[in-house]
């Protein structure tokens, strides 16, 4: 297990290196991780779905507008084992003018710290690679590194991604490295119904932070439906209170675990 942490750092050091900030991945799966992975034998199925109420109105630098887009993307993570899955998204866009249109395609790698080593919070670590058209993103090919640290606290439950991320191919490529945090905290009002906010950003390169002016925030009032260990439901409303950020969307995600065969207790 220390060797696969291990082995993406290395890559992270490595690819890090040669490539520059990705500013920006567009609202297409706007979620705060936590630590769990998907178990060994289980299918997690989802479909998220961002409507950009109000956002960019033109054309800049050949990347469409923002505005009225509805994004939709389906997100298909396969566990490995007891501490490891992958995760497939693709990419879809809805817009008056452009149709229904494919932007791309991700994947995503990810570990994380088994019950045995009881550490006081949940870790695990996440790879993301993968290219969007350059009619959404002028930034086609990227890269992103992802820590993810949740805990549970009585009735609240908090979770922080402080991820970092690299152009590979684009206007970006060599901007330097980028932060990107995100954090969520939830409060569960029943054992079904949970709310709270999610805080989304993309400060800009490290060492040298965009204006707060240029800088990507975003805030969302969130709902979690707990309906059953297999289900996820979650949704939102978020608004961008600088001008670097689309100013009103609604997300939803849904999402359902599919199971075969028989588990292992062992972790």
């Amino acid at each position: 297990m220390s060797h696969t942490f291990s082995l993406l750092l290395i890559l992270a050091v490595c690819l890090f290196s040669d490539a520059g900030v990705a500013h920006g991945q567009g609202n297409y799966e706007i979620q705060v991780y936590g630590a769990d992975t998907v178990p060994a034998k289980s299918l997690m199925v989802e479909l998220h779905s961002n409507y950009t109420v109000s956002g960019q109105t033109k054309t800049i630098n050949g990347v469409y507008p923002t505005n009225h887009q509805e994004h939709e993307t389906l997100e298909l993570t396969k566990g490995i084992n007891n501490w490891s899955e992958v995760g497939f998204y693709v990419f879809t866009s809805e817009q008056d003018g452009h149709g229904v249109q494919w932007v791309g395609d991700h994947i995503r790698p990810r570990v994380r710290a088994p019950d045995s080593w009881h550490l006081p919070v949940g870790l695990s670590l996440s790879t993301e690679v993968g290219y969007q058209r350059a009619v959404y993103s002028p930034d086609t090919w990227t890269w992103e590194i992802r820590p993810i640290i949740d805990k549970t606290l009585g009735r609240w439950y908090l979770a922080f991604n402080p991820a970092l991320e690299r152009t590979l191919h684009g206007p970006d490529v060599k901007q330097g490295l980028g932060f990107s945090p995100g954090v969520k905290v939830s409060y569960d009002f029943t054992r079904q119904i949970s709310g709270g906010l999610e805080y989304y950003a993309d400060y800009g390169r490290i060492g040298a932070f965009d204006t707060l002016h240029n800088q990507q925030q975003q805030i969302f009032a969130v709902t979690d439906l707990n309906v059953s260990p297999k289900w996820e439901i979650n949704i939102g409303v978020g608004v961008g209170p600088t001008a670097g950020t689309d100013h009103l969307i609604v997300k939803g995600i849904l999402g359902r675990r599919f199971d075969w065969g028989r588990k292992s207790a062992v972790e």
